[in-house]
């Protein structure tokens, strides 16, 4: 039976944030995806500098409260919703008043990255997880965007594995040309300890040293299901190990239509 639900993370989407080569994938492939018969539902953070009145967000009382515990610190959780009409498509925003409510993006105002994205991220897909599993929705295929998406391979195929909403369910990783400057922390891999993810998965983890962009790549393919290269150009070691790995492959094809289609039989793929 081909794949129906197709669940969207992002680390961004337009027109909550500028236009860019993620954020419009981000907007519009998911409308061509619901408009060829699938059910999607999208996800990104709520960024403090998204303006709340102007895209008409509002807090899901039913889904927020949840308090999520990262290196033995509580952080609620809290989630919005808002709606692209001409889309016909609804967006949920993972929300937290230390990670995101008070802050830019992924960097502060003069541009520096923030100390913590670490945190921030395994935040952010926690919060995904946790929610899906409070609207009772079982995604058939997970579609990850941008390197704050790249913690959720690693959490769907063991933190989240016997959960009954994602047990089945398979996971691609959208490759784009990005980067970030600031390695993780030395105690990132501790930070990620969750049901599923244990001593043998956290000291993997830190076998592979610093956790850099190169290494979170390489550690979100390790667990995903098929990449897809979303820009003409990407990172040559990383598009190395994608080929030392075997994982299932899409190539990178510049006409929008074209992609979608290809992107559309790919779900399958993968879920045969």
């Amino acid at each position: 039976m081909p794949p129906k639900k197709i669940l969207f993370v992002s680390q961004e989407i337009y027109p909550y944030l500028e236009e860019t080569n993620i954020s419009n994938t981000s907007r519009y492939l998911p409308q061509a995806i619901q408009e060829r018969g699938r059910e999607i539902r999208a996800f990104m953070p709520k960024y403090g500098s998204i303006n709340e009145r102007r895209n008409q967000l509002h807090e899901v009382i039913r889904l927020s409260g949840m308090n999520l515990i990262i290196d033995d610190t509580d952080h609620s959780l809290i989630i919005k919703v808002a709606s692209i009409q001409s889309a016909r498509m609804q967006v949920y925003f993972i929300d937290n008043d230390d990670f995101f409510q008070h802050r830019e993006t992924l960097v502060d105002i003069k541009g520096e990255e923030y100390d913590d994205n670490d945190e921030r991220s395994i935040f952010f897909i926690r919060g995904v997880m946790e929610t899906i599993k409070k609207l009772r929705w079982v995604p058939d295929v997970i579609h990850c965007h941008g390197w704050f998406s790249a913690l959720a391979p690693l959490y769907i195929k063991k933190g989240y594995a016997d959960d009954p909403c994602f047990r089945g369910a398979k996971v691609v990783y959208s490759l784009y040309n990005e980067s970030f400057g600031k390695a993780f922390h030395d105690g990132f891999a501790g930070k990620l300890r969750f049901d599923g993810i244990g001593d043998p998965e956290i000291e993997k983890i830190k076998e592979r040293g610093v956790i850099d962009y190169k290494n979170l790549m390489k550690l979100a393919i390790d667990f995903s299901d098929g990449i897809i290269q979303g820009s003409e150009e990407v990172d040559p070691e990383v598009a190395r190990y994608i080929n030392e790995k075997g994982v299932k492959f899409l190539p990178y094809h510049s006409d929008f239509d074209k992609r979608v289609e290809e992107i559309n039989a790919f779900y399958e793929k993968i879920d045969n």
